[in-house]
């Protein structure tokens, strides 16, 4: 597993690397309050569905360990709570891994037996220590969650590859990222293309620079060239160039994406650019892979017209920051410079994420193995979450 860590935690102390400082510096934040968290998640100091669902979590465990719950009683403890917890939800909304923290961690202080405590202090500590415990377990089931993604992954690509090398080696894809800087460690769609090349089953990957806020290029590319994992970045642009000119060359067996919320029926809310490489991939004869934790999967919601996108700030179209690259060629990190991209009055549109159809997507990893696409071009989780399907749709 990548030594990379997004998140650093112990009980009563939290700390968010800074990735907007990333490739060049590595800053930690320390993050004592849902306020503090928020900030993080808000301004993408920290990012991927899981880890905002983790800073989320363990940044109000931080603030109940140091006392920040000043309720008498059981029930204004949980109201408390909750009230913390509903903030921690608007920060980003898209992200489902979030929505079901949340729904996680109310259910898990209403189960606390307060019986004959309900009125004192006793009730409101048991309660703050099922809360933190619960957000301790979200955090460390993370990694045990990507490492089985990365594992079933592999095994699904290798044995279905349109293409492989005369060594049994596949190259592949990826956009954002989706490594140990957006979960707790090793990634769910770079996860797979570690577990790839620990195997010794990768012969490149390719990633985008992910527009407009280039996580590709300042995050997964670092991540890559961290690991030793043979790579190359390209802009998003290129893609369709990429499969036209270097599948057969490179044996481009797979475009690998990770999720910020999969719908009932597959379809996929993901970085902004993802439905394109879908549509690419599509004609190209590459396969399209969703890399997704069950808790990213949203049962709730039928399909992706149901999706809210946030929009972000025009500014990441039309401004750029960056450290100054001196006339000797080295990054200066001591300077910080803004720079415009665009004319600074021209109308701006900034969806974070698009919603690619199901129909688009051949398989959705998760940590229970692989979902394939029926015959009618949806999917059908009900295998692999049969208590949450049984309880949210009843079939």
């Amino acid at each position: 597993m990548s030594g990379l860590q997004a998140i650093r935690y112990s009980r009563g102390k939290l700390e968010v690397l800074d990735q907007l400082r990333l490739p060049h510096e590595h800053q930690y934040d320390e993050v004592l309050t849902s306020e503090e968290a928020f900030d993080s998640i808000k301004s993408m100091r920290v990012r991927g569905a899981p880890a905002i669902a983790i800073v989320a979590a363990l940044g109000h465990a931080v603030e109940l360990h140091n006392g920040s719950c000043k309720a008498s009683t059981a029930d204004e403890t949980i109201s408390y709570i909750d009230s913390r917890l509903d903030y921690l939800k608007q920060s980003r909304p898209t992200a489902v891994d979030l929505t079901n923290a949340i729904t996680l961690l109310k259910n898990t202080v209403r189960s606390v037996d307060v019986s004959g405590k309900e009125i004192d202090t006793a009730g409101r500590d048991a309660i703050i220590n099922a809360y933190i415990e619960a957000a301790e377990e979200i955090f460390r089931k993370d990694t045990e969650t990507n490492l089985s993604i990365g594992e079933h992954g592999s095994k699904w690509l290798l044995d279905n590859a349109p293409t492989k090398s005369a060594d049994g080696k596949v190259s592949v894809l990826t956009h954002c990222n989706t490594g140990s800087l957006a979960t707790s460690g090793h990634g769910t769609a770079l996860g797979i293309i570690r577990s790839l090349h620990s195997g010794g089953h990768l012969y490149h990957a390719f990633c985008t620079e992910t527009r407009p806020y280039n996580q590709g290029s300042r995050l997964t590319a670092f991540e890559l060239v961290y690991e030793g994992i043979p790579s190359t970045l390209i802009t998003d642009s290129m893609a369709g160039a990429l499969f036209a000119t270097k599948k057969a060359e490179n044996n481009i067996a797979a475009v690998i994406v990770g999720a910020d919320r999969v719908v009932r029926n597959g379809d996929t809310a993901n970085k902004i650019g993802t439905y394109t490489l879908a549509v690419l991939a599509k004609y190209h004869g590459v396969k399209f892979i969703v890399a997704a934790p069950t808790t990213s999967i949203d049962l709730q919601t039928e399909t992706g017209v149901g999706i809210k996108i946030e929009e972000r700030n025009p500014e990441e179209l039309t401004q750029m920051s960056g450290a100054v690259v001196g006339s000797d060629g080295k990054v200066d990190v001591s300077r910080i410079e803004r720079v415009a991209t665009a004319h600074q009055g021209i109308g701006v549109w900034n969806p974070a994420f698009d919603v690619t159809p199901a129909e688009l997507i051949d398989a959705v990893v998760t940590e229970r193995g692989v979902v394939v696409k029926g015959a009618d071009g949806t999917f059908d989780f009900k295998g692999i979450m049969p208590e949450r399907w049984a309880k949210i749709v009843g079939e």
